[in-house]
């Protein structure tokens, strides 16, 4: 059942929705059908053609201006063109999507299309950065977490409260899951269902157990105080993020529960007390519009490279290693945007930390990328220089060597990088 509206939309994008959509359908018919015939999924959706998927154009978003050829052949079907995101292999699908399948009652996605973000519509600007096609046939928007937009993905509040409460049902203390419980209670909340959001809670507390892995404990601390703030229970919300930084003095994660403090005081409307506690949370905060810090290093083809040598360019810092998924997710868009500004002044410096050397060989004799990279390897200097604890960590420098944003990744990169050019 087709669940998007497109009424109110474009008619600019109208018609490459409509025909996106008709190739989901005929995507999800040949799917089911091999599944009925295989009892699996395929590898790669190029291996539904031509037994279950005549056509190959089907393959192809309307809205796709590079026709589902990659700009990096890394994990992409190597079989023919295809624009929709699938990672459905049989070995995952074993391991992970069926039992996710099983809670979500076939609601949850297979295939993907990310190339219609930014829809307007009569009345505002959407955001929505997928249509998903779920197991059961049926389609949907959501932005980049499908499963922060129950409504949308069982059709109505009323179903999307029956399906998390049955899947709550299946696996109440699976801690992969207990984004089930955040996202019931807003869902109680928004159909005034008060008791029940305060039962939710009541049920979330005695399944919390004392764990002794200090990530484990704060886990299930930060799930309490996201349904505690969805209730508007901000003060007990307060209270219990006051005692934690009593009580967790020694925990690596305390630093993770300013942002708790600050997202709390946020939504109490306490602007300057919330941007306390988010510079306490993330200190590369206060390095906006600041120098980028510069360093000497030898990059993976013995050559010295700093960041003066860059004076003049607006620059892209991209920390990244493998495994690590977003960060490949994330690879084809910069290279777009190198080869969209390259010859205007942009540039593009790897830093390449956490990695499998095996599988990075693997990656870059496949993806030939064409700026330098550095290998950060066991050395931690630029990690401690640009305060990066997590991956993918890209940072955005502008022609004088000032930080414009240490988040510039999807289409936001592209506007960042822009910006940044015209200013000069």
């Amino acid at each position: 059942m087709d669940q998007i509206d497109i009424s109110s939309l474009s008619i600019e994008d109208n018609e490459e929705l409509k025909l996106c959509i008709e190739n989901l359908k005929r995507i999800g018919n040949a799917l089911q059908a091999y599944e009925r015939d295989k009892n699996t999924f395929p590898e790669w959706l190029s291996d539904l053609h031509p037994t279950y998927l005549e056509d190959i154009t089907y393959l192809i978003c309307p809205a796709d201006k590079d026709k589902g050829i990659q700009p990096l052949p890394y994990d992409v079907d190597p079989n023919l063109p295809v624009s929709y995101n699938y990672d459905c292999d049989p070995e995952y699908y074993e391991r992970w999507m069926k039992q996710e399948r099983h809670v979500y009652s076939d609601a949850n996605p297979i295939v993907r299309c990310t190339h219609h973000s930014n829809i307007e519509s009569d009345s505002s600007l959407l955001t929505y950065l997928h249509i998903n096609l779920s197991f059961s046939n049926s389609i949907y928007l959501s932005e980049g977490d499908w499963r922060k937009d129950p409504i949308r993905m069982y059709g109505t509040l009323e179903s999307a409260i029956a399906g998390y409460e049955r899947a709550l049902q299946l696996v109440p203390e699976d801690p992969n899951f207990f984004n089930l419980y955040s996202e019931l209670i807003r869902l109680y909340v928004n159909a005034e269902r008060e008791k029940d959001a305060e039962n939710l809670i009541d049920s979330f507390k005695s399944i919390m157990k004392p764990h002794s892995d200090d990530i484990m404990r704060f886990r299930d601390y930060f799930t309490l105080l996201e349904m505690l703030r969805a209730c508007n229970k901000h003060q007990e919300a307060l209270q219990l993020c006051e005692n934690l930084e009593r009580t967790e003095q020694k925990n690596p994660w305390l630093k993770s529960l300013y942002r708790e403090f600050a997202v709390t005081h946020e939504e109490l409307g306490k602007i300057e007390l919330a941007d306390t506690y988010f510079d306490k949370y993330d200190s590369k905060r206060e390095m906006i519009g600041k120098p980028a810090p510069d360093f000497s290093k030898i990059d993976i083809e013995g050559n010295p490279i700093s960041l003066k040598d860059y004076q003049g360019k607006v620059v892209l810092m991209d920390f990244w290693g493998i495994p690590c998924g977003p960060c490949i997710a994330e690879m084809p868009n910069i290279l777009k945007v190198y080869n969209s500004y390259k010859n205007l002044g942009f540039d593009v410096i790897g830093v390449m930390v956490n990695y499998d050397e095996e599988e990075l060989k693997k990656y870059l004799s496949k993806c030939k990328l064409p700026w330098r990279l550095i290998n950060e390897g066991n050395d931690s200097v630029l990690k401690k220089l640009y305060h990066v604890r997590g991956i993918p960590s890209p940072w955005l420098i502008d022609r004088d060597g000032i930080v414009i944003s240490y988040q510039a990744r999807g289409s936001k990169l592209k506007k960042l990088v822009e910006e940044a050019l015209n200013d000069n």
